[in-house]
């Protein structure tokens, strides 16, 4: 029991500090202003749920593949560097407006024109929405809305550092309570982006962001080259 409250701990603090002003995080903020919250929301979180088991599966079998000594040596090295990393971001930052939020702002536009959606009537779009959501509930999850939320954040996630750190802790940590962690870490943050928006992501600083991410990354790590595998 004390080693899934462990995992758990340590996967919803990681995943928590990795999210907020992450890439999927804007995305979310920004569908959410354009889209039913509903749809979008649904979308977010079955991508990052799906992406969570799946790094935690590839973590729990790794030790199977190699010894769990170099599992564990390498997970110690993963938080390390990924501690490193942030802060590094974190100190060359210069704390103004957040460039990832207008990156994911342009894609997204960019998306639209190309899907020939941007000369679309307002009035229109709304009327379509409202059709939407009065069709059967299962009709509705599997809408266009919901599969665009699902694959931008499903594959927003692919070599992101948030799942090669689960992984790596679900090599060392109860995959169980990791999942768990890492699942209501995403519903947590996907959440308030989606229900703040734009005004939200606009005002996260993400100098104070990755600077806490980073100085957690280290304890991580600290704490596993501290931990005896045997």
């Amino acid at each position: 029991m004390s080693s899934v409250l462990q995992g758990f701990t340590k996967s919803l603090a990681m995943t928590f500090v990795s999210e907020i002003g992450d890439k999927t995080f804007f995305a979310a903020a920004i569908l959410a202003m354009r889209y039913p919250r509903r749809l979008v929301l649904a979308g977010c979180v079955s991508a990052l749920i799906v992406m969570t088991i799946l790094s935690a599966t590839v973590g729990w079998a790794a030790p199977n593949l190699i010894s769990r000594k170099w599992t564990h040596h390498i997970t110690t090295l993963l938080f390390f560097g990924f501690g490193l990393w942030s802060l590094f971001d974190g100190f060359k930052g210069d704390g103004g407006e957040s460039e990832e939020l207008a990156e994911v702002e342009a894609e997204l536009d960019s998306d639209l024109k190309a899907n020939g959606k941007a000369t679309k009537d307002n009035n229109s779009k709304i009327e379509d929405e409202n059709k939407k959501e009065k069709r059967p509930f299962l009709t509705q999850f599997f809408s266009p809305i919901f599969l665009k939320a699902f694959s931008i954040n499903f594959f927003g996630e692919f070599g992101d550092k948030s799942q090669l750190a689960t992984i790596g802790l679900a090599a060392d940590e109860n995959p169980f309570g990791v999942v768990l962690g890492g699942i209501v870490a995403q519903l947590l943050c996907t959440t308030a982006a989606v229900i703040g928006g734009k005004s939200l992501a606009s005002q996260i600083s993400e100098r104070i962001v990755a600077l806490s991410g980073g100085m957690l990354f280290i304890i991580f790590g600290i704490q596993s080259f501290l931990t005896s595998v045997e």
